[in-house]
């Protein structure tokens, strides 16, 4: 029998910390992030390729104060359970469903990660391996992968257990909603999504659901295709054939040298699913509706980058893959949505079990339809669609109990939206209820409902981020009727503007703010825009003002390092964290940028002892490589100085053949 209920797992876990006080504020720029694009890309498939991916992270917060401290600690979880399946939903983490256990056979269908380690590879920073991911509206995986969802408890009209999963999106302003359930003895776990844009114009969209599986040298990764479009990080997006096509067989993840993603091309007419299979054709399979046609594979390689990218995510020895399907072709563009409309698909997830011998085989056609037969007498697409349509009242309804709560987000912008005469943005399935309304919102709805923002010290940090168009036009309005008219007012006037674009108005606002109250946050956004002006003077000068008001700011001692490294002040640097308490000057990138300060004043001996010593960064960011750069600049400029020669190509080339850097400092991914 089918039953849902809410439960802790416990797992070793890193702590998430909390959000950085300042606001991530984008160079301008009026390109759209097309990727280099081959020849062999026909028309159709890159129509959208760019399309809404500069969205930015405003009104979000970075969450990049996690470390690698590892305990055990309890995760609220909310768990579906039938006779055959259980599925484990974490439900202060996106909702990312963590595991999908198989209950005859006891096989654990997803990469369950032993461990919770956040890295930065996500659009807010931390980010975690495992599971299935439920990526919105943006790229760069969801707002809201750290962050709480929330869950409720309703029924098909059958009465089956549901699980909805929901929130409002602040970037596009769109509330999303996924509906999850296992039928009595199912072999399914069925997932229904729904994103609805209540807006009158058409806007940018975008969803992956990003499933992580094991790899093993026995996993053949199946789809229905010929042929996928292919971006390696060191080259550009092209179509080639599958298996063959990159030369060697890339449905094999392990037989990949470096890091890549495929996106099948699933052609015009055929059902869209993708499944991982072992040695004995057994593995996960995931399925859809029409609407989500697209399929990738993400495989982070065998190179020695990729490999500590795995251990660095998990532990020694776990090691996994992704296979993902989205509503669009690829993840490099975004899909329309209409005004007004909604977008809505079915996902089911299970056990495939099809001949290994064909599965393996090497006519990788006879493959996919092992699979594809096996699928289509156990779920058969029209009833795959048909589920669909049938669940969509039920789908609508309000939900018999709140279970857990997200952000108070939704339920301001419900407030305003009353206040304002508008029609609600949401179904009532989705329940943005006063009671999720907290301390980030309180001076917004100050705002709204008395007419002004309250202020506060300047050394405090400013609070939450706003930028959507109501609430700028509402500030403005109280800065000017007198209301509003202090300094963390204009501070949040400046970012609000500087995210319209409006960047000499966000230099006014900020200029305003200070001359108001100094304080470090207005200091800092200057300097930020001067680095984007390409006044890297100036910037450092504001930022080691703003620094110096709050010494105790990791976030402000990195820029500020960062600020004063590229104005080619590297003895300031040294200086600066002679001065710095013990906590900010300990952390890692505090300590990669001491390395590459004392890189630049010729103090090689004390890079390498940075370099060789303990230094561990949390925050590595997905195809960084500062700090192999580093060890390879340390080692360009010994051998100069020691031979007497130019650093030049032929001694760069010299030294990565010789000098390969130590494993726990590369984390490159393209080899």
């Amino acid at each position: 029998m089918s039953e849902l209920r809410l439960e802790e797992y416990r797992t070793l876990a890193a702590n998430l910390g909390g959000e950085n006080p300042l606001p991530p504020l984008q160079a301008p720029s009026t390109a759209q992030g097309q990727p280099k694009v081959d020849d062999n890309v026909p028309e159709e498939a890159r129509r959208y390729l760019g399309w809404g991916t500069q969205a930015g992270v405003l009104p979000y917060r970075m969450q990049d104060q996690y470390d690698r401290d590892r305990q055990m600690r309890g995760l609220r979880a909310a768990v579906l359970e039938n006779e055959v399946l259980r599925a484990t939903f974490l439900l202060d983490l996106g909702g990312r469903l963590w595991s999908l256990l198989h209950k005859p056979s006891g096989r654990e269908l997803l990469y369950c990660n032993p461990v919770f380690q956040p890295g930065s590879l996500a659009v807010r920073n931390a980010w975690f391996a495992g599971g299935v991911e439920w990526n919105v509206s943006i790229q760069g995986h969801t707002p809201f992968t750290c962050s709480p969802l929330f869950a409720a408890r309703t029924s098909l009209d059958d009465g089956t257990p549901v699980l909805r999963l929901y929130e409002w999106e602040r970037i596009r302003q769109v509330p999303y909603q996924m509906d999850f359930w296992l039928p009595d003895g199912s072999e399914w776990l069925f997932a229904r999504m729904r994103i609805s844009n209540p807006h009158p114009n058409e806007i940018p969209m975008y969803w992956w659901s990003n499933i992580a599986v094991w790899e093993r040298p026995d996993v053949r990764v199946i789809a229905p295709v010929d042929g996928a479009y292919n971006f390696g990080y060191a080259g550009k997006f092209s179509r080639v054939a599958i298996p063959r096509g990159p030369g060697f067989d890339a449905t094999y993840p392990t037989n990949a040298p470096g890091a890549c993603d495929y996106f099948y091309d699933i052609p015009d007419g055929q059902r869209p699913w993708e499944a991982a299979l072992d040695g004995e054709g057994r593995g996960l399979i995931q399925a859809s509706t029409s609407r989500q046609r697209g399929r990738k594979l993400f495989v982070w390689g065998m190179g020695v980058g990729g490999r500590r990218w795995q251990e660095f995510l998990a532990d020694k020895g776990c090691t996994y893959i992704e296979i993902q399907a989205g509503v669009a072709r690829t993840q490099y563009e975004c899909f329309p949505m209409a005004p007004e409309s909604e977008v809505q698909w079915l996902e089911a997830y299970g056990l495939m079990e099809a001949s290994p011998e064909r599965v393996h085989s090497e006519d990788y056609a006879d493959a996919w339809h092992a699979v594809q037969e096996h699928l289509d007498v156990r779920l058969p697409q029209e009833r795959l669609e048909a589920m669909l349509v049938e669940t969509d009242s039920a789908s609508r309804r309000a939900p018999e109990a709140i279970l857990h709560r997200g952000s108070g987000w939704g339920a301001l912008e419900r407030r305003r939206r009353e206040r304002a005469g508008q029609k609600p943005f949401a179904l009532p399935s989705l329940p943005f209820d006063d009671a999720s309304l907290g301390e980030e919102q309180a001076p917004w709805l100050a705002l709204l409902e008395q007419g002004a923002l309250p202020t506060r010290a300047p050394a405090a940090e400013p609070g939450a981020w706003m930028v959507q168009a109501e609430w700028r036009a509402m500030l403005d309005a109280s800065i000017q009727a007198g209301d509003s008219n202090h300094w963390l007012a204009w501070l949040h006037l400046g970012v609000m503007r500087y995210q319209a674009g409006d960047q000499e108005g966000a230099r006014q606002a900020w200029e305003q703010s200070l001359q108001l109250e100094r304080s470090p946050w207005a200091l800092r956004n200057l300097a930020v825009q001067a680095a984007h002006e390409k006044r890297p003077g100036d910037a450092a000068d504001l930022w080691l003002e703003a620094y110096q008001m709050v010494p105790t700011s990791v976030p402000l001692a990195i820029e500020c390092c960062r600020g004063l490294t590229e104005a080619g002040r590297p003895q300031e640097v040294l200086a600066l964290l002679e001065s710095m308490p013990a906590e900010v000057r300990r952390h890692g990138r505090i300590r990669i940028l001491e390395a590459q300060a004392a890189l630049d004043a010729d103090d090689l001996a004390r890079v390498e002892a940075i370099l060789m010593g303990d230094i561990e960064v949390p925050d590595v960011r997905e195809g960084e490589v500062s700090l192999s750069n580093t060890w390879y600049a340390m080692h360009e400029k010994r051998i100069a100085a020691a031979e007497g020669v130019p650093i030049d190509d032929d001694l760069r080339q010299r030294v990565r053949r010789e000098c390969p850097p130590p494993a726990h400092l590369d984390f490159r991914m393209a080899g």
